[in-house]
């Protein structure tokens, strides 16, 4: 693997358009969890649903962004107009926003976290494809854990406001959601201005639609190995939302609970850069199994610490382990694809790791109401560890395609 410059020179390498991108995803993040830092407990608190409800929900919305994602990725290889396909997706995120105040139902909820996900589906991986073709491979981690720091600054940013919103308007949840609207528009804004798409290679071939075997065939064993570990991974990260229940068990005020995903948010944006810049110079799948011991670690104490201390920490856990996993996997998956596949390699990885949130969100859910938060968090913790003895088996493969 190539050694990338100092940090310094790391960070003058990385071209402004990831810097752009990733602007963009903060002020998305911003909008985004200002709602969905409230949207557990509105539902189940105001609207009256089941935490069985709410993983279902989750679960479903991350599904749908998902398998979106393979047909978008694959479009974006076949028409080479990522940046097109991405500014879509980000508008339709934008869009879905004022559903959330303008429609207090269940039915609309599940409307507007459709049209967002469907939304999320369809830039998220031209997105990814297109910061893998404007960088460097030599700063390439870094590349990705800059645009996720960037990323996860407005997934802390978000609750921080939701918090001093709720506060500020008395618990009025849709005064919340109407300011939410403003950074989404602002996102879109940012990306059809200061984004531009780097021009095809010339004589690249490009991936027909619709998918054949032929182009699977052709993503490689290693590549595939990567899907398969981030599976696994995802059973063991179920959606955030139990994490905001757990809050609530654990007895925060219904108008602090969201800061529970400013720490976590936080312990990912700090840490996600760092984590992508010494996957560079070292090895990306032992920085992989330093986060899966840290979700382990997470989920053990978020079942068996008491109190609020113990929250506290197992969701600052929680955000380390994304720092040192979610960069990281999209890393290895420009790694190990071919370049023109790229966009169809992000969209397949997201497909696969999303039908897992959803199974993993709704078996979280269902254990919740059976038996409680504490048997949640250990089958997850259960899940990481089988995640953690897959990728020592397939290190060796992994780390060598990606070389």
């Amino acid at each position: 693997m190539t050694i990338p410059p100092a940090n310094g020179s790391a960070r003058r390498a990385i071209p402004a358009g990831v810097w752009a991108l990733g602007f963009v995803s903060m002020l998305m993040d911003i909008s985004s969890e200002m709602i969905h830092a409230l949207l557990p407990l509105y539902m189940t608190a105001v609207l009256g649903t089941s935490a069985l409800t709410v993983g279902i929900i989750e679960g479903i919305a991350e599904a749908t962004a998902a398998v979106t994602k393979v047909f978008s990725g694959a479009l974006s290889d076949r028409l080479g107009k990522r940046k097109l396909l991405a500014a879509i997706g980000y508008g339709l995120g934008a869009a879905s926003k004022p559903i959330f105040p303008l429609f207090p139902s269940i039915a609309w909820l599940v409307a507007a976290r459709f049209i967002d996900r469907v939304g999320k589906g369809v830039r998220g991986a031209p997105r990814d494809a297109l910061v893998a073709d404007i960088t460097p491979p030599s700063v390439r981690g870094a590349a990705f854990g800059l645009r996720q720091s960037l990323d996860t600054a407005g997934a802390f940013a978000g609750p921080l406001a939701a918090i001093g919103l709720m506060w500020l308007t008395t618990g009025h949840f849709q005064t919340v959601f109407w300011i939410a609207v403003i950074p989404a528009f602002l996102s879109v804004a940012v990306l059809m201005l200061a984004v531009r798409e780097p021009p095809r290679q010339p004589g690249q071939p490009a991936a027909r639609l619709p998918l054949r075997r032929a182009d699977l065939a052709r993503l490689g064993r290693a590549y595939w190995w990567v899907v398969a570990l981030a599976g696994i991974f995802t059973l063991a990260r179920f959606s955030e939302a139990f994490l905001i229940l757990k809050a609530d068990a654990a007895g925060l005020g219904l108008m602090i609970v969201p800061v529970v995903l400013v720490v976590m948010n936080l312990a990912y944006s700090l840490s996600a850069y760092p984590a992508g810049i010494l996957s560079d110079r070292t090895d990306r799948t032992t920085m992989l199994a330093v986060g899966l011991g840290v979700l382990i670690a997470a989920d053990l104490v978020l079942a068996l610490a008491p109190g609020v201390g113990g929250l506290l920490a197992g969701v600052a856990l929680w955000g380390l382990h994304m720092g040192f996993s979610q960069g990281l996997f999209a890393a290895l998956v420009a790694d190990t694809a071919p370049a023109e596949l790229r966009g169809t390699a992000f969209g397949m990885f997201n497909l696969v790791t999303g039908g897992a949130l959803l199974l993993a969100s709704a078996l979280a859910g269902a254990l919740w109401d059976i038996a409680g938060p504490q048997a949640t968090f250990l089958a997850g913790a259960a899940f990481a560890l089988m995640s953690l003895i897959g990728l020592g088996l397939a290190r060796r493969q992994i780390t060598a395609a990606a070389t």
